[in-house]
């Protein structure tokens, strides 16, 4: 497998040619990382205007990662067939018009649409930017500080997202959260076209669609059925779909041992150092993802701070996992892979544990301290794992590792709203038992019940109602004790001591 295109030798050999591509794929992945929280400082004002239920608010913030999340397989086997450059570059043009779509929704029914375009193009972004830097970055010790760079824009992107949304949503109103990306894509795709070399497998097989089927309705089956159950009392289609989506997940992994050219080599999966750091991406943006989102509505509902306010305070999670991004490459040399992956995962096991047991009302000086062990140990931890998951497999299979990492990624970050955030709003639902149904199904139904009311009878129920959510926030910190521990477990017992990633593809 070797680069395509008239230039495209020349510029993939120049050292400074290298990282200026890196710059262009960052440049959309910041973007597409961004987009997966720049809405959660706006839903108030989304509420405000467009009045969506309680399921279309979850809908709305989180069906971006779940389709995401959904179609990374089946588009990191077509970026391999097709090319990843020509992938990148329509994905980014889709990723723009989507964006338009978005930005001028008059109901919640056409910006969730809007919201499904975004994640298609973003899932035929994602894999490319990971792919690309393995086909550019040839040294391994480039490499490694290329994804350095990589997962720190792409954690970084997830993190700002809420300090420009809220920037944006006050002065602008929520749907600059969406134009604000128009601008760049014009001008990343200008880039693009001049700077990208063109990658793809020599001698592919063409794409088998029946596992691309299965593999895009088996995920967002999944993903369906594991909200639904999450939410409580599910009911029996919700657990019918839950099924079918694990059948079809099971079908499609039997489906690929068969195939001479698989979307995805399920083999990979017997590599115990593979498996642990695709389930540790999956498990720390879980947790990651549902705490930012609800810090997020924390700081707005409960301490009223403006969107840009609330914003600004969730940027300790960007600085810090910039930071240990960037270190992630000098300390897997120092202390090896394991001890990297399991010094992040305990660090979540931490942060989630001082969040537990903050007194109440919490405070925000325990939140911040919080936010920065977040953002640092989840830097650490998945930079880390994805390294290790590039490094396992040959170049011309680049887009199965790229598509691997962002699936575990995306998936993470929407499963975690859907499954914690819906935890969350059950034991808010519960502390809040006896009230209004418009103020016990959300904190932000409640803020418009209680304007409703006389002054100290509304007052009296928006203080329930932070004291809930507080609550609700505690519950939510413990169940990701949990989930970051049992992954800690797993993480010393599949990675061997001394595991090291060479580079090699194998």
């Amino acid at each position: 497998m070797s680069p395509t295109g008239p230039a495209a030798e020349g510029r993939s050999a120049s050292g400074s040619g290298r990282w200026a591509m890196l710059a262009v794929l960052c440049a959309s992945l910041l973007l597409v990382a961004m987009d997966a929280t720049i809405l959660n400082v706006a839903l108030p004002s989304l509420i405000a205007e467009l009045r969506p239920s309680a399921l279309q608010q979850l809908w709305i913030i989180d069906i971006y990662g779940l389709v995401l999340g959904g179609l990374l397989v089946t588009t990191g086997a077509v970026s391999d067939r097709l090319g990843r450059r020509k992938l990148f570059l329509i994905g980014f043009v889709l990723f723009g018009v989507a964006s338009v779509l978005a930005a001028t929704a008059t109901s919640s029914t056409q910006l969730i649409a809007g919201r499904v375009l975004l994640g298609i193009g973003g899932a035929m972004v994602m894999p490319s930017t990971l792919s690309l830097i393995r086909n550019i970055f040839t040294d391994h010790r480039e490499r490694a500080l290329a994804i350095g760079i990589w997962a720190a824009v792409a954690g970084a992107g997830a993190a700002i997202g809420p300090l420009v949304g809220g920037l944006l949503v006050e002065r602008y109103g929520w749907s600059a959260a969406f134009w604000v990306n128009v601008p760049v894509v014009v001008v990343t795709v200008l880039a693009g076209l001049w700077l990208l070399p063109e990658f793809k497998s020599a001698g592919s097989h063409p794409l088998d669609w029946v596992s691309a089927l299965l593999s895009v309705v088996g995920i967002v089956a999944l993903a369906w059925g594991i909200k639904h159950v999450a939410k409580g009392s599910p009911g029996a289609l919700d657990l019918l779909i839950l099924v079918l989506g694990i059948g079809l997940l099971a079908w499609f992994a039997r489906r690929q041992l068969g195939l001479p050219d698989p979307l995805l080599d399920v083999r990979l999966f017997l590599n115990r150092p593979f498996t642990a750091a695709a389930l540790l991406t999956l498990m720390a943006m879980l947790a990651a993802g549902a705490a930012l989102f609800l810090v997020s509505l924390w700081l707005q509902y409960v301490h009223g701070y403006s969107p840009f306010e609330a914003g600004l305070r969730t940027l300790p999670t960007a600085l810090a996992m910039l930071v240990s991004s960037l270190l992630a490459p000098t300390l897997m040399h120092r202390i090896g892979v394991r001890a990297c992956m399991a010094l992040g995962v305990a660090g979540l096991v931490a942060g989630f544990t001082l969040l537990a047991l903050a007194p109440q009302p919490t405070s925000y000086a325990y939140v911040a301290v919080f936010l920065v062990t977040l953002g640092f140990s989840d830097g650490l931890a998945v930079t880390t794992a994805a390294s290790v998951l590039v490094s396992a497999v040959p170049a011309e299979r680049a887009g199965q590792a790229g598509a691997v990492s962002e699936t575990s990624y995306e998936l993470g970050v929407g499963l975690g709203v859907a499954l914690l955030g819906s935890i969350h709003a059950a034991a808010y639902a519960r502390h809040m038992s006896g009230s209004p149904t418009q103020a016990a199904e959300s904190i932000g139904g409640a803020k418009e019940y209680a304007e409703t009311l006389p002054a100290a009878e509304g007052a009296g129920l928006l203080e329930r109602a932070r004291g809930a959510f507080d609550d609700a926030l505690t519950t939510t910190s413990y169940v990701s004790i949990g989930i970051a521990a049992a992954v800690l477990l797993l993480v010393v017992w599949m990675v061997p001591r001394g595991f090291k990633t060479t580079g090699s593809g194998h």
